[in-house]
């Protein structure tokens, strides 16, 4: 399954929609401003809350946190004792572990499970500017959870950035 996201919209605050492969809005991101955190709410076509994406307000470093239907799903932070910067740890609920890894900034990297390819991210083979496609490789995967992810990546490397 591939998905489009238009990235010159990506911020906080900011709405936009994701769509699939033939056009068809799938998922909108919602940005909400004026908290006192970094907030997005993921939802489908209906305008129904699929995921609650935020920034965990007290931690020693930057850290999102995505739940759904108020539970906890899975925490994400740049990778410990890594040389690349663009690398990123995802705890799910359950212990389970996700990397992330590859050139954020530039909308080239993956999701990885155990070594076994999840979502492939890129801005290769797209004709339309300021847009990246997230690729859902495996069939079992929850792209509602991968694409939560990728915005939760994207803002942490920028903020990271921006910090420098």
């Amino acid at each position: 399954m591939r998905f489009l996201v238009y990235d010159r919209l990506l911020g906080f605050g900011d709405d936009y929609w994701i769509e699939d492969d033939r056009g068809n809005r799938v998922f909108l991101v919602d940005g909400k401003a004026m908290r006192l955190r970094d907030t997005w709410e993921l939802k489908d076509a209906q305008g129904r809350v699929l995921i609650d994406i935020h920034q965990k307000m007290f931690a020693l470093r930057d850290t999102m946190v995505i739940r759904r239907a108020g539970e906890e799903l899975a925490t994400i932070r740049r990778k410990r004792l890594s040389l690349l910067r663009n690398h990123y740890r995802v705890t799910l609920a359950d212990g389970t572990e996700l990397d992330v890894g590859g050139k954020i900034l530039d909308r080239e990297f993956a999701i990885e499970y155990d070594g076994e390819l999840l979502a492939v991210i890129s801005r290769r083979h797209l004709h339309v500017r300021d847009t990246y496609g997230v690729d859902v490789v495996r069939d079992d995967a929850d792209p509602a959870l991968l694409i939560a992810l990728t915005v939760c990546v994207i803002h942490l490397a920028e903020k990271e950035r921006e910090d420098d």
